[in-house]
């Protein structure tokens, strides 16, 4: 019988706070029937709202889930109140039902089937004459952004704070029609600029960096080969998983999962999760996507669970600061982990030496040891490490962090970004983590 979860392993895998709070509500022995489990997988029926129960299995060994239910959060509050029965002892062994079975033999075949990774040299071919007309289109495509951040800020930012959404739709839309379209989103995002405190100033700079990001890639045959791929990835080239797994930058480490979020835009729901190696303090970013309705069926991985700790080779896409990696390699089963953080200003170096590699860079990773919450006079709150630094704190809904904390020192991951600190994960003394 496989070891059973800790409580806050379980938790880990939750897509947000509030999934992980439904779980608790659900994982009550008097809501399942026809639970079991054995080596390799977890089952239940759930009772819902209608007249059928949700029937929910996970898969151990990657992890994996499958529920009837229609949530679209994976994986959802069933499996995870399910996954806190059993580590809670309320699930006993016994046989596989032929639903959970026939589920688990799809999984099996479905890997026993999966074509070989092409070759190196294979999934780097292109078409010459295709490249050379891709890279025409996005250099039009740059051209008319130019002109376009020239007229904004020739008629004034004044005329941005009465702007329609359409000013910003349609120039991300001629983005993706030019196929530089990782600078749609962006684009996009400037139209909530306007309504933030402060937007003027904050309005110029996003500008200014689009255009660092146009100069430089209309020279970018002069730039070094690192920040050149930089470049061309923040514009939009994307670069084959075949061909990271075979010539990026490798390291292996035991590699701690700080911390994991959902979002949804453009109908693609995307899941990041953030890493931190234990010997190299190194950090990285594995994402993982899913289409709408998909998100169910496993396509966003979970094998990655917050307060887990990984022997892991990654290997590392191209760039002249990389953090986005794929795991190339385990070494073993995962294990319970809380990370090694730093003070604020080691955070604030790391972040420092980072953006001056890449200038571009909207997030960072944070992972503080031992810091308190603190409240300033106008009642915002911030992070606040034993030297007394601090960092403001984004958060919306403060009172899950503030109950972990109860006033004590905790270990804090999150996401460093313009509006101050996302918080992701806490944890306290030796508890595990609680999502937040």
């Amino acid at each position: 019988m496989s070891d059973r979860w800790e409580r806050g392993r379980v938790l880990g895998l939750a897509p947000d706070a509030a999934a992980a709070k439904a779980a608790g509500g659900v994982a009550a022995a008097a809501s399942w029937s026809g639970t079991g489990c054995d080596d390799g997988a977890v089952w239940g029926e759930c009772r819902g709202s209608g007249a059928t129960p949700y029937q929910t299995c996970a898969d151990l060994a990657e992890p994996a889930f499958r529920c009837t239910c229609p949530s679209r959060k994976f994986p959802c509050k069933h499996a995870l109140a399910l996954l806190l029965l059993w580590s809670e002892g309320a699930v006993g062994p016994g046989p596989r039902p032929g639903w959970a079975a026939e589920w688990m033999e799809r999984r099996r075949d479905r890997g026993r089937a999966a074509p070989a990774a092409p070759s190196a040299p294979a999934a780097r071919a292109r078409d010459p004459k295709t490249a050379e007309r891709r890279e025409r289109r996005v250099e039009d495509g740059l051209a008319d952004l130019d002109q376009w951040l020239r007229d904004q800020v020739a008629h004034g930012l004044a005329q941005a704070e009465k702007a329609s959404y359409r000013l910003w739709d349609d120039a991300a839309r001629r983005l993706v029609d030019a196929q530089a379209a990782a600078l749609s989103g962006p684009v996009r995002g400037l139209a909530s600029v306007p309504r933030r405190p402060g937007w003027p100033g904050r309005l110029l700079e996003e500008y200014a960096m689009l255009r660092l990001l146009i100069r430089a890639y209309q020279r970018r045959e002069d730039l070094p080969p690192e920040l050149r791929d930089t470049v061309r990835a923040r514009v939009g080239f994307t670069v084959a998983q075949e061909e990271v797994l075979s010539a990026g930058e490798r390291v292996r480490d035991r590699w701690t999962v700080t911390g994991s979020r959902d979002s949804a835009q453009d109908q693609l729901t995307t899941r990041r999760v953030w890493l931190r190696g234990r010997r190299t303090a190194r950090p990285a970013l594995v994402l993982s996507f899913a289409a709408p309705g998909a998100a169910s069926g496993g396509r966003l991985d979970a094998s990655l669970a917050v307060g887990t700790e990984v022997d892991a080779e990654l290997a590392f896409y191209p760039g002249a600061q990389p953090l986005r990696a794929l795991v190339a390699d385990r070494y073993g089963p995962a294990e319970e982990g809380t990370p090694e953080g730093t003070d604020i200003g080691g955070f604030l170096a790391e972040h420092a030496a980072a953006l001056a590699r890449d200038p571009w860079l909207d997030g960072w990773p944070a992972t503080l040891a031992a810091v308190r919450l603190g409240r300033d006079e106008g009642g915002d709150l911030y992070a606040v490490d034993g030297s007394g630094d601090a960092l403001p704190l984004r958060l919306t809904d403060p009172w899950r962090l503030l109950a972990v904390a109860g006033g004590g020192p905790v270990t804090l991951s999150g996401e460093w970004g313009a509006g101050g600190l996302r918080p992701l994960t806490a944890w306290q003394a030796d508890e595990g983590p609680v999502v937040l």
